[in-house]
């Protein structure tokens, strides 16, 4: 018999209780939690996608896609800080699940305790990951050198490795789009700039790449520009839209379950009863509930397909956008329901759903944003727009 799956062996209560405590802090210094990532890499956190043979825990996407939300639910900007480790691990397992074990070092290193950061984004650049405004310059020996500016890349003050791309305009069989591995060296400049409204503790901060070197051993893919179908490119999108899903998801949950404590806790002068007697209160609460409950099983599906090597084929695009378009705007709709179930109290700055409030905010910067979700979702099911 399947021992059944317990979040909490990977993200005991009481782990979570220190990292909640410690994420008030962090907001309110915007700070980056080191702390939380120190116990995480201690728990094997870092691990969790990486197989058993490699050192980590051998853990689904399905399951990770839990445990994001579980950590969300504690401190959602070091859960999303997390994140952008878990999306290269968890590319790695799904080129290695179709017989492509091109970053196994990123596994090895993962399951060592090294963080891996994302650094895709580029201001202006609505590409993503078909084009790039960074110069990919070869070296002759297999190795590139790359030059350009990476924003939101989170875990900026601790990453050991940078997983970028940029664009080789001068080989013979250019333009090509280089996706690499970088680590840290004076050619790579991290401002800070992380100053923001809310997920303040990713400390997602802009990077200046002058010249940074990766050796041919950590180029991993050479692409033509646009979109197509390299598992790279699909693992990468899979795995970035189901945990930030996840994470987002999370953060619903946090809010449903702090409206039901304050709906308890609150007395009414009118009634002389808890508002969780108030009909209104219980209409609202319910349908917080209904919002959320939609989510965890779409993830739980999705997630599974990528583990099981679904075949979506021209759809894939379209349900992943959708599961992180979805997860965003429920949240925030969650989220709002909240501060008016808990009232007053709920706008200080010391609250915990203002904080919610503030970090919920940013799921609509990242990719896919609400254009592009319903751009994919109607090429799915329409075909591309007509000339």
């Amino acid at each position: 018999m399947t021992t059944p799956f317990d979040p909490a062996r990977f993200l005991p209560d009481d782990l979570l209780a220190r990292v909640r405590e410690r994420a008030v802090t962090h907001d309110r210094d915007n700070t980056f939690p080191r702390e939380d990532l120190d116990e995480l890499r201690a728990a094997g956190y870092l691990g969790i996608l990486v197989p058993t043979d490699r050192g980590g825990a051998g853990l689904t996407l399905t399951e990770a896609s839990v445990l994001q939300q579980r950590l969300a639910g504690a401190a959602p900007a070091t859960a999303l800080a997390i994140n952008m480790h878990l999306v290269w691990t968890g590319v790695a397992k799904v080129l290695q699940d179709r017989g492509i074990d091109d970053l196994a070092f990123v596994q090895r290193g993962a399951a060592a305790g090294e963080v891996f950061a994302f650094g895709i984004s580029e201001a202006g650049n609505d590409l993503v990951l078909f084009g790039s405004d960074t110069d990919a310059r070869p070296e002759g020996d297999g190795g590139y050198r790359f030059t350009g500016t990476k924003i939101f890349t989170s875990l900026a003050p601790v990453w050991d490795h940078l997983g970028v791309h940029g664009l080789d305009t001068t080989s013979a069989d250019a333009p090509r789009m280089v996706f690499a591995f970088l680590d840290r060296s004076d050619a790579v400049v991290t401002r800070d700039d992380w100053d923001t409204l809310g997920m303040r503790g990713t400390q997602s901060r802009t990077t200046e790449l002058h010249g940074a070197t990766a050796p041919a051993e950590r180029v991993v893919r050479r692409l033509a520009p646009g979109p197509q179908p390299d598992p790279l490119v699909f693992g990468i999108f899979a795995v970035f839209e189901i945990l930030l899903a996840s994470v987002y998801t999370g953060i619903a949950r946090r809010a449903l379950d702090l409206a039901v404590e304050t709906a308890h806790a609150r007395r009414s002068k009118k009634s002389g009863t808890t508002y969780a007697n108030d009909p209104d209160i219980r209409w609202r609460i319910a349908d917080m509930a209904l919002a959320y409950d939609a989510l965890p099983p779409q993830l739980a599906a999705l997630s599974t397909d990528v583990d099981t090597l679904a075949d979506h084929g021209g759809r894939w695009f379209s349900l992943l956008a959708g599961v992180k378009h979805r997860a965003v705007s429920t949240a925030k709709a969650v989220v709002d329901d909240a501060i008016l179930v808990g009232g007053g109290s709920a706008y200080s700055a010391h609250s915990e759903l203002s904080r919610l409030y503030r970090d919920v905010l940013a799921g609509m910067f990242h990719p896919s944003d609400p254009e592009s979700a319903h751009s994919a979702a109607a090429t799915a099911w329409l075909g591309p727009v007509s000339s």
